[in-house]
């Protein structure tokens, strides 16, 4: 069998014989890449925790890392003995020939070519170098999200880039300068900042014949290092530009200065004197010859508008590219070059258009340059016949003789323009309409426009919507201004404080100008000031600029109606906002209610984050937007309309969540409900978004969390009891156990606050359901002892119910029968007087597993049936499957081996159709426990092991430990691989006091198995 072959330049990769084999994303991908990057060296546990959690890892971080480890290990098992991953104090080793590894065959390749460049072996050298290179397929790791890693790609990104130019350099050694110039043109403008790529493309123009051209490369770096950086050229670029300059550029095979020759045009080399390229004339020369013409002074009349570009710029190569694209056109273009900048306030549209209109000016327009401000988003936009009327007398139409009529005004501009090549800046569109009578007709010449509205019905324009700044270009434009000193100094803080204002340039640029400003603070300082969302807009201000000021003129182009939601909105604390909110925030029930929402989309105030099932769209703030617009909210409504308003947004979602409660249960069974009002969405929007409840539950997991804890905190408390214990439908089949308690907790602080009994009673009696899924049974004993308490008073049956079934359920884990026949008998008597036959059929479920193992089959029999008959008629898929679980059981129990085995593999189908994790992990231990009853030891360690990384994946630690102890009763051939599955299943039993299996693992560990 072929070795694996393992990928980490590019995306992290693993082909083995039969094709690429499936890495699960995740933790073991990070794993593997770090066990790759030191292939054949140890790697530290240590190491591995701080690569997946950094700073936070919980405590059981070390036994989810050899979770992943034994996992990659299976993964890994068709390389028959090729590679391995071993365990060596203190961490791991992944063995296997490096040459199986792309990153180590790069770094030995290099290695190779350095050591033949010393011998003077340049072309063997130059191949090994390519054949390095080309087994890169992208960015290190690329895709891959994890910190730590990062660094460690980005040494790797930086060796390939020096192995480029080391090969480059062996190449100009070689002579093949003709050879090497497209390359370095794609290298350069892939790379601008690398000033030795730069001096080794003017090396290859001028020793090609090219030295006109190698003195224009060195005049665009200089230029590029000018403004992106404010920097002259290093001194080995200056110096190759003064050796063209003199003639004697040195060769590129570090012998020295070489002279060249300066010869008249057209005069040919002496014999004995080597080819050279001609030399350029002399700066001396070129003064005394040169002298203004009447063309370069009529150039005195061109307009020259545009504002001052700012020197630190930053912006994403390509989109320049395809901007100057889109102006200055191809050969053959037959319309006028047309591109629209757009964007939320704040994003950079002026500074990007102004910074590629002085790119293009020199080159693409030298006719001249118009700039307007268009004033699209004050309350007084400039009108066509007024840009007009200015752009004509730049162009040298005196006043007097300018048209009055707009139709005129146009037709003269575009007469003036018919034969320059002119580029025109419009900045700041209110729309389209102010934008058309302002397009030249002339194909030479181009129009850039920015505004806050998307501008969509211009035609043929070439569009770019900015957006914040990614982090390494936010962080770069922070460099740029204060100085990459202090910005390495405080590295963490730097980062913080470009999340802070969320990576919208305006406001990093008034951030970081404020802290140049004061060399004396540290930027964790203005992390801190900026720390308060309620003082935050106050801190975005230094001198003319302001964040405030920038909002408030989209803010009040808006209408009222669209102000007020605005307004609204910013309560939500939601990732994302669907666009029924709108309709619930200012009570509207239109049945289209993302018609509200797109007028805020339309000038950038909110961004569509995404599509719903319904083919509705999902919405999303601007941090600092958000921040202004509840800045808004309080200046503009009162306590009460703000309640009133959060109140029919959360009694929205508690309506979407009963709702999505009653199709998973076929009703509004087994929970209690509170008596705050609902607001329903329109009808057709809640049938099509819960046509699959539990998918829509686990898609707004984020939003109606929040919902509870923002509804306690608001002390609307019988909204957040009711919503919180109604997410249990979630959390009980998803196992998110954590979220469940959180979100009782917040609740219950609400309601015993209100001093809410029943809503107190309810909450305690799902905690208690929550505690003994922990195995956490004296907790939850105490929880819904006083649960009852309560609902015996309030004369509560549902209430009553619940308690008594899950202090049945506690009974029975305790191996107490009797006490827990005895109240499931009560809690059904409940049940029946609370009309819930869903949580009849849950008792009768659980109890005939009782009865089977008290061996009164016949009457297990009947409860099952009868159980299974209730689930059949209300639709309770869920229900059915743990019904039918307890029916391969009693199979079992008769003897029936091969008919259980069949009925465990139907509810396994159910169970992974439904998303029920927690349910297909109990299947695969029941499939175990049948196949071990059958004399078959191989199937059954598979469905064990299978059971493991199920109850494991979703974080049930007790669960897993149990699979764990069952697969090591039949590896007791393999005191090893039994002792690998023990020692983390130990440490589990101890943290959850689960004596009995404790007791059972040690015994098991100390016989040696």
């Amino acid at each position: 069998m072929s070795p694996l072959a393992f990928r980490v330049l590019g995306p992290l990769q693993v082909h083995g014989p039969d094709g690429p084999l499936r890495l699960p994303p995740g933790r073991q991908e990070v794993i593997l890449a770090a066990l790759l990057l030191e292939v054949n060296r140890v790697v530290s546990t240590n190491h591995l925790v701080d690569l997946i959690w950094e700073d936070n890892p919980p405590e059981t971080a070390r036994t989810q890392v050899q979770i992943c480890v034994s996992r990659l290990r299976k993964l890994l098992a068709g390389a028959d003995g090729e590679v391995s991953i071993t365990t060596r104090p203190p961490g791991y080793v992944l063995h296997t020939d490096a040459a199986n590894v792309d990153a180590a065959l790069f770094t030995d390749l290099v290695l190779r070519a350095r050591r033949l460049r010393e011998k003077g072996e340049l072309d063997r050298s130059v191949q090994l170098l390519r054949d390095a290179v080309t087994l890169w397929q992208g960015d290190c790791l690329s895709g891959l999200d994890s910190g730590p890693l990062a660094n460690k790609a980005r040494q790797l990104n930086e060796e390939r880039l020096t192995a480029v130019e080391l090969r480059i350099q062996l190449e100009l050694e070689l002579g093949r300068y003709d050879g090497l110039v497209g390359e370095l043109q794609r290298l350069t403008h892939e790379h601008p900042l690398r000033e030795k790529l730069r001096g080794q493309l003017i090396q290859a123009l001028y020793w090609s014949g090219r030295q006109a051209e190698a003195l224009e490369a060195f005049r665009t770096a200089r230029r590029f290092l000018a403004e992106e950086l404010g920097l002259e050229p290093s001194r080995e670029l200056r110096e190759l530009e003064s050796a063209i300059l003199a003639g004697r550029l040195p060769a590129p095979t570090g012998s020295g200065p070489v002279s060249v020759a300066v010869r008249a045009p057209g005069e040919k080399a002496s014999p004995e004197e080597p080819a050279q390229p001609a030399a350029v004339e002399s700066a001396e020369d070129t003064e005394t010859t040169t002298a203004p013409s009447a063309e370069s002074v009529r150039q005195d009349a061109v307009p020259h508008q545009l504002p001052a570009a700012v020197a630190d710029f930053v912006s994403d190569a390509d989109r320049l590219a395809a901007l100057e694209e889109a102006l200055t056109g191809r050969p053959g273009r037959t319309t006028v070059g047309l591109a629209a900048i757009t964007g939320k306030p704040g994003t950079g549209k002026s500074t990007l258009a102004v910074h590629v209109a002085h790119m293009l000016s020199e080159t693409g327009f030298p006719d001249g340059q118009l700039y307007c401000d268009l004033r699209g988003t004050t309350g007084t936009p400039a009108t066509p016949e007024e840009v007009l009327g200015r752009f004509l007398r730049a162009l040298g139409i005196p006043g007097q003789l300018i048209p009055e009529s707009l139709d005129e005004r146009a037709e003269m501009y575009r007469t003036r323009l018919a034969s320059r090549r002119v580029l025109v800046v419009l900045d700041d569109a209110a729309g389209e309409g102010q934008v058309l009578p302002l397009l030249p007709g002339s194909r030479g010449c181009a129009v850039l426009v920015t505004g806050r509205a998307r501008l969509t019905a211009l035609p043929g324009a070439h569009r770019v919507e900015l957006d914040v700044l990614a982090e390494d270009r936010a962080l770069e434009l922070l460099s740029r201004i204060i100085g990459r000193e202090r910005v390495a100094g405080e590295a963490a803080a730097a980062e913080a404080l470009v999340r802070t204002v969320g990576r919208l340039p305006l406001a990093l640029r008034i951030v970081a100008a404020r802290l140049a400003a004061r060399p004396h603070w540290t930027l964790a300082s203005m992390v801190q000031r900026l720390a308060n969302e309620r003082h935050r807009l106050d801190e975005l201000t230094h001198g003319e600029m302001t964040m405030r000021a920038s909002l408030s003129l989209t803010y009040e182009g808006l209408a009222p109606e669209d102000r007020r939601l605005l307004r609204l909105l910013s309560m939500a604390q939601a990732p994302t906002l669907p666009s029924w909110l709108a309709g619930a925030l200012l009570d509207d029930r239109r049945p289209f209610p993302s018609d509200l929402m797109e007028p805020l989309v339309d000038v950038q105030m909110l961004d569509v984050a995404g599509v719903e099932r319904t083919g509705g769209f999902r919405y999303r703030f601007h941090e600092i937007i958000r921040v202004y617009a509840r800045e808004q909210l309080a200046a503009h409504h009162t306590p009460e309309g703000r309640q009133e308003a959060l109140a029919r947004m959360a009694g929205g979602w508690m309506h979407l969540a009963q709702q999505a409660h009653r199709k998973v249960y076929g009703g509004d069974f087994t929970v209690l409900h509170g008596d705050a009002p609902r607001w329903e969405p329109p009808d057709s929007y809640t049938d099509e978004v819960l046509a699959d409840p539990l998918a829509w539950l686990d898609a707004e997991q984020a939003s109606l969390c929040g919902m509870v804890e923002h509804t306690a905190e608001a002390g609307l408390h019988d909204l957040s009891w009711d919503l919180a214990t109604s997410l249990v439908t979630l959390f009980e089949v998803r196992g998110h156990y954590d979220l469940w308690e959180q979100t009782h907790l917040s609740a219950l602080a609400a309601v015993r606050k209100a001093g809410n009994l029943r809503g107190t009673a309810a909450v305690r009696a799902s905690l208690g359901s929550l505690y003994m899924s922990r195995n956490q049974f004296d907790t939850a004993r105490q929880a819904l002892n006083s649960a009852l308490d309560v609902f015996q008073a309030l004369d509560e049956p549902m209430g009553e119910a619940l308690c008594r079934r899950d202090m049945a359920l506690i009974a029975r884990s305790s191996g107490d029968d009797t006490s827990a026949l005895e109240l499931y008998r009560r809690s059904l008597a409940d049940f029946d007087r609370a009309g819930d036959v869903v949580g009849r059929a849950i008792v009768l479920t659980q109890s005939a597993h009782i009865r089977m193992r008290q061996g009164e089959i016949a009457a297990a029999q009947r409860q099952l049936d009868e159980a299974l008959d209730i689930y059949d008629g209300v639709g309770y898929t869920g229900g059915r499957a743990r019904t039918l679980r307890r029916v391969g059981q009693l199979l079992l129990e008769q003897g029936r081996s091969d008919l259980a085995v069949l009925t465990f593999t139907e509810v396994l189908e159910l169970c992974r159709d439904s998303g029920d994790v927690i349910g297909e992990g109990h299947l695969l231990r029941d499939l175990g426990h049948a196949f071990v009853i059958m004399g078959r030891p191989d199937r059954a360690r598979d469905f064990y092991d299978r059971a493991v990384t199920a109850r494991e994946g979703v974080m049930d630690f007790s669960g897993g430990a149990l699979a764990r102890l069952d697969l090591a009763r039949l590896l007791d051939t393999e005191p090893g691989r039994s002792r690998e599955l023990l020692v983390p299943a130990v440490e589990v039993f101890r943290e959850r006091r689960m004596g009995r299996e404790l007791a059972e693992a040690e015994r098991l560990l100390a016989t040696g198995c």
